[in-house]
C-alpha cells in the first residue's frame, strides 16, 4: 500500500517536472521568435517571468511580446503551483504515512472482538500468527520492532507498535474484548509482566506464554497464565520420539496444518450441532456418515478429555468433541453444520 501511494505521488512529480520544462522551452522560444532575443536572453526573461522575481527586462518589449508575457505568467501560475502542491504533498505524506496507516489498522482493530492478541513477532510469534490466519480466527499483534512491522504488516497481520509491558499498549490491542493472549517474548521476565498486567485487567481470558527456562513455568502459572509452553522442551521431546517411535511422529506431523486447505482436526462445541438441552450421544450425531470424519476425543465441563470415547458417550452442555478427517472431509463438517 505504502509502495503504491508512493508511487503515485512519483508520477504526479514526473507530470510536474515535465510541465515545468514544457514552459521554460515555450518561454524560451517564444521570446527568441517574437522579440528577437537571443537563447540567453531568452531564457533569462522565461525565468525571471516564470518566478516573478521582479528583475527588468533585457529591452522594452512590443505589444505581441508584453501579450507573449501575459500569457507565459498566467501559465506558470497554474504550473508552478501544481509543482509546488504535488512536492509539498509528497514531503508531507512520506512523513506521515506512517501514522496514517497506523490510524487505519488502529481503527479496524477497534473494531475486533473476542480477538487473539499475540505479543511479540518472533519465531513463536509467526508460527501462531500462521495457524490462527488457518483457522481464520482474528487477531492482532504486538511488536516493539518497528522494522519487523513495516516488513511483515498487512490486512492479514495487523500489528500495534509499542510494548506489551505497557497497559496503553494492551489497551490498544483490544485486550479488554480479547478471549486469548499469547505472550511469545523472547525473555521470560517480559512474559512474567506481560501475564501480570492482562490478568488484572482481563480475568475471563485465557492466557498462553512462552517460557525459555523450566524455573519460569510456576512463576508464569502463579502470575495468572492458563497454559505456559516450552519451546526448547517440546523440541526436544519431539526430536527424541522421532529416535522412539518415528512412523508415529511422521504422522502426527502430517496433521499439522501446512495450508488454508490442510486442517485434519477440529474442536468443535457441542452446540454447533445441535440444542443442548436435549441430551445426545456421539452414534447420534453419526459424523462418520455424515461427513467422513471420525470423533477422536471429548472434553467436558469442566475441562477433563476422554481420548477416543465410546459411541454411547453423552454430550453433555459446554462441552466439545474433537474430530479428525482428511481436509475435504473438515470442510463437509464446516459446510454441513454452517462452522465458522
Amino acid at each position: 500500500m505504502r509502495n503504491l501511494v508512493l508511487s503515485l505521488f512519483r508520477s504526479k512529480i514526473i507530470t510536474a517536472i515535465i510541465l515545468l520544462v514544457l514552459l521554460l522551452i515555450v518561454g524560451v522560444v517564444g521570446f527568441m521568435l517574437m522579440s528577437g532575443y537571443r537563447w540567453v536572453d531568452a531564457l533569462y526573461m522565461t525565468v525571471i517571468t516564470v518566478t516573478t522575481v521582479g528583475f527588468g527586462e533585457v529591452r522594452p518589449l512590443d505589444d505581441a511580446s508584453k501579450v507573449f508575457t501575459i500569457f507565459l505568467i498566467l501559465t506558470s501560475v497554474v504550473i508552478v503551483g501544481y509543482a509546488i502542491s504535488v512536492i509539498t504533498e509528497y514531503i508531507l505524506s512520506k512523513n506521515n504515512f506512517e501514522d496514517l496507516k497506523q490510524k487505519k489498522m488502529q481503527k479496524k482493530i477497534d473494531n475486533l472482538s473476542s480477538h487473539i492478541i499475540i505479543c511479540g513477532y518472533g519465531r513463536n510469534g509467526k508460527q501462531a500468527a500462521h495457524k490462527l490466519m488457518t483457522y481464520k480466527k482474528p487477531f492482532v499483534v504486538i511488536e516493539r520492532n518497528k522494522d519487523i512491522i513495516e516488513k511483515f504488516q498487512s490486512e492479514m497481520v495487523p500489528f500495534v507498535h509499542g510494548n506489551a509491558n505497557e497497559d496503553d499498549i494492551l489497551f490498544q490491542a483490544g485486550i479488554d474484548r480479547a478471549t486469548t493472549l499469547i505472550s511469545a517474548l523472547p525473555n521470560d521476565a517480559d512474559n512474567l509482566f506481560v501475564v501480570l498486567s492482562a490478568r488484572q485487567i482481563n480475568k475471563d481470558m485465557t492466557i498462553i506464554s512462552r517460557a525459555s527456562q523450566e524455573t519460569s513455568y510456576n512463576k508464569l502459572k502463579l502470575a495468572g497464565a492458563n497454559n505456559v509452553i516450552l519451546p526448547d522442551k517440546i523440541g526436544g521431546d519431539h526430536m527424541a520420539s522421532l529416535v522412539v517411535v518415528p512412523d508415529l511422529i511422521e504422522f502426527i506431523d502430517n496433521l499439522s496444518i501446512v495450508g488454508k486447505s490442510n486442517i485434519n482436526i477440529e474442536e468443535i462445541a457441542v452446540s454447533k450441532f445441535y440444542d443442548t438441552t436435549e441430551i445426545r450421544t456421539i452414534r447420534d450425531l453419526d459424523l462418520r456418515k455424515k461427513t467422513g470424519c471420525n470423533v477422536i476425543g471429548y472434553k467436558d465441563g469442566n475441562g477433563d478429555y476422554i481420548i477416543n470415547p465410546e459411541a454411547e458417550q453423552r454430550l453433555m452442555p459446554n462441552s466439545k468433541v474433537i474430530v479428525l478427517g482428511r481436509p475435504e472431509q473438515i470442510m463437509k463438517l464446516n459446510s454441513v453444520y454452517n462452522i465458522t
